[in-house]
C-alpha cells in the first residue's frame, strides 16, 4: 500500500514538473524565436539566422556530443539502462541548445525535447524522493507522458506514446501514474496558455468507406517513406562526420536558410506549425504541397544529423501532412481530411508507435469520423515500416549505433539487468594444459560440470564440460565471452549456443560466468523492476 501511495504523490510531482518544464521551455522557443526573427532579421539576411545559431551552439555540442539529436532517445536509454537516471547538466544544456536550435530557425520539434525536460525534472524528483530503480523507471516515463500530453492537448495519446516508445507496451498496473501525469501536464499547459497545440484542426472532417482502399494505398506509402526518411537522416550524419564540427554546422545552417528564405511563411524553418496548418485548411496546391513535404525533409535530416540539438516530432508531423494532402489531390480527394491522416500515418510509421498517433488524432478533433480512416492508415503504415526497420524506430536507430540493441514492440525486460549484476564472480577454472582426471575431480567436487580454461595470462582460451572430456576431447573448445557492461538479452544469445559465459573485463581478463539460470533469475529480476509492488 505504501509502495502504491508513493509512485501515485510522485506521479502528481512528475505531472506537474512535467508541465511547468514543458511552460519553461516553450517561453524559451518564444524568446530565441523574437531574439532571431524579430531583433537580428532587421540587420541580417534571414537566411544568416540559421549560421548564427550554429554558431551558438557550437561551444555545447562540442563539449557534450549527447547533447545532439531529439531527446526521445536519451530517455529511452535512460529507462532501460540507467535506472531511470538523467543528468541535471545535460538536461539543462538540451534546453538550452535546442532552444537556440529552433529559435535560429533550424528544422526541429520541439515535442520530444519538452518531453525529454519532463523526463528529467520527473528524475530528478525521483532521486530527491529516494525511489527505488522500479519506481525512477516509471516516474521518469510519467514525467515524458506530462510533456507530450502537454504539447498537443491530449492527455490519452501523451500517456500512450509513453507506453508504446518507452515500455514498449502497456503494463496495467503502470497505466495509472503515466495518466496521472499526463492529465495534470495537460492541465498546467491549458491554465497558463489556454490551449497546447497551435494547430486549428478544422471542423467536419469525415471519411468514406469507399474509400477504404485509398487509406490502405497511403499506408504503405507512408509505411515505405518513413522508413526512408529515418535512414537517410543516419546516413547523412554518418556522411557529415568526417567534416570537422563547426563546419558541418554552419554547412547544414546554410541548406536551412536557404531553404526556409526562398519558402518562408511556409514552416521550412522552426518547428513548421504554420505550413501545417494551412495544409489542414486545404489552402496548398498539388506541386507546392510536394515541395514542401521534400523541403521539410531535407531541411530536418541536415538539422538533426549536423549536430543540432531539435525533435522529429513536429517536422515528421508536417511532412505526413503535405503527403497526405498530395496524395489526396492525385486521386481527386478532400486533402485536408487526407492530410489529417497522413500526419498520423506517417509518424506511426516513423516512430513505430500507432496506437498514441490514433489517439491522438481522436483528441484532436474532438470525435471519431476520421478514427476508421486512421486505423487503417496508421495500421498498415506501422506494420509496413515495421518489414523494413526490422523492429527498430526513428528512435532505436540512434541507440543501436551506440550498441543498444532495442527491439520495438516487445517489452524490454532482460535489457534492463546488466550481466554484472547476474554473473557468478567466483569462477572455478581451469588451465591450459588440463588432464580428464583433473576435470572430473573439479566436477566431483564443485558440482559444475563445465569449467572455463585460461592461459597463463589469465586470459580465457575457451571452455571445456564433462560430456567433452566423456567424449575423448583434449583440448578446451572455443568460446564466445562477454564484457560485464552488457545486457542479460545479450547474454542469452550467447547462451543458445553454449553451456557457460565467461565474463570478461576491458582487458580480456576473466571476471565472473553467466550460465541460463543466472539469465532465468534476471528475468524475474528485471519483471521486478517494471511493475509496481503491490497494489491499491
Amino acid at each position: 500500500m505504501m509502495s502504491w501511495a508513493k509512485v501515485i504523490f510522485a506521479s502528481i510531482i512528475a505531472g506537474i514538473g512535467g508541465g511547468l518544464g514543458a511552460l519553461l521551455f516553450r517561453f524559451l522557443v518564444n524568446v530565441t524565436t523574437t531574439f532571431f526573427f524579430d531583433v537580428l532579421s532587421a540587420k541580417f539576411k534571414l537566411f544568416l539566422m540559421p549560421i548564427i545559431g550554429a554558431l551558438l551552439i557550437y561551444p555545447i555540442v562540442k563539449n557534450n556530443p549527447r547533447v545532439r539529436g531529439t531527446g526521445v532517445p536519451e530517455v529511452i536509454e535512460s529507462v532501460i539502462f540507467r535506472k531511470g537516471e538523467i543528468s541535471g547538466k545535460f538536461a539543462i544544456l538540451k534546453v538550452v541548445a535546442t532552444s537556440i536550435t529552433i529559435g535560429s530557425g533550424g528544422s526541429a520539434g520541439r515535442e520530444g525535447p519538452i518531453g525529454f525536460i519532463g523526463a528529467s525534472i520527473a528524475s530528478w524528483i525521483g532521486r530527491r524522493l529516494s525511489l527505488s530503480p522500479q519506481m525512477k523507471r516509471l516516474i521518469t516515463t510519467c514525467g515524458l507522458a506530462a510533456g507530450i500530453s502537454g504539447t498537443f492537448n491530449t492527455p490519452l495519446a501523451g500517456a500512450m506514446f509513453a507506453l508504446e516508445v518507452i515500455y514498449m507496451g502497456a503494463f496495467s498496473l503502470n497505466l495509472v501514474p503515466i495518466f496521472i501525469s499526463s492529465i495534470i501536464g495537460n492541465a498546467i499547459t491549458l491554465t497558463f496558455l489556454g490551449r497546447a497545440f497551435e494547430v486549428e484542426i478544422p471542423a467536419g472532417l469525415s471519411h468514406s468507406i469507399s474509400e477504404g482502399l485509398y487509406y490502405v494505398l497511403m499506408g504503405i506509402i507512408m509505411g515505405v517513406l518513413a522508413p526512408i526518411f529515418a535512414k537517410s537522416l543516419y546516413k547523412t550524419g554518418d556522411m557529415l562526420e568526417r567534416i570537422p564540427l563547426l563546419l558541418r554546422l554552419i554547412l547544414a545552417a546554410l541548406i536551412v536558410g536557404v531553404l526556409g528564405s526562398q519558402l518562408e511563411g511556409y514552416g521550412i524553418f522552426g518547428v513548421g506549425y504554420e505550413g501545417l496548418q494551412l495544409a489542414l485548411l486545404g489552402k496548398l496546391g498539388l506541386g507546392i504541397m510536394i515541395t514542401l513535404a521534400v523541403a521539410k525533409a531535407v531541411a530536418t535530416i541536415f538539422t538533426i544529423a549536423s549536430g543540432f540539438s531539435g525533435g522529429i516530432f513536429a517536422p515528421s508531423l508536417y511532412i505526413g501532412a503535405m503527403l497526405g494532402g498530395a496524395f489526396a489531390m492525385l486521386f481527386h480527394l478532400n486533402p485536408q481530411s487526407y492530410s489529417l491522416v497522413g500526419m498520423a500515418a506517417f509518424f506511426s510509421a516513423l516512430t513505430q508507435a500507432p496506437i498514441a498517433q490514433i489517439l491522438m488524432v481522436v483528441e484532436l478533433t474532438r470525435g471519431y469520423s476520421l478514427l476508421p480512416a486512421v486505423m487503417i492508415a496508421s495500421t498498415v503504415s506501422f506494420l509496413t515500416a515495421r518489414f523494413i526497420f526490422k523492429g527498430s524506430s526513428i528512435y532505436t536507430l540512434k541507440l543501436e549505433k551506440r550498441g543498444m540493441r532495442i527491439r520495438t514492440g516487445k517489452p524490454m525486460i532482460l535489457e534492463m539487468v546488466k550481466v554484472e549484476d547476474i554473473m557468478s564472480k567466483e569462477v572455478i577454472c581451469l588451465k591450459a594444459g588440463f588432464s580428464h582426471e583433473e576435470v572430473i575431480s573439479k566436477a566431483t567436487q564443485t558440482g559444475h560440470d563445465c569449467f572455463p580454461v585460461l592461459d597463463d595470462n589469465e586470459k580465457v582460451i575457451g571452455i571445456i564440460c564433462v560430456q567433452d572430456v566423456l567424449r575423448g576431447i583434449k583440448e578446451p573448445l572455443k568460446a564466445h565471452t562477454i564484457e560485464k557492461d552488457r545486457t542479460a538479452r545479450d547474454a542469452l544469445e550467447i547462451l543458445m549456443g553454449q553451456r557457460i559465459l565467461p565474463v570478461v573485463d576491458e582487458t580480456g581478463k576473466l571476471v565472473g560466468v553467466v550460465t541460463k539460470s543466472d539469465v532465468y533469475r534476471a528475468y524475474y529480476m528485471a519483471l521486478e523492476e517494471t511493475f509496481i509492488e503491490g497494489g491499491p
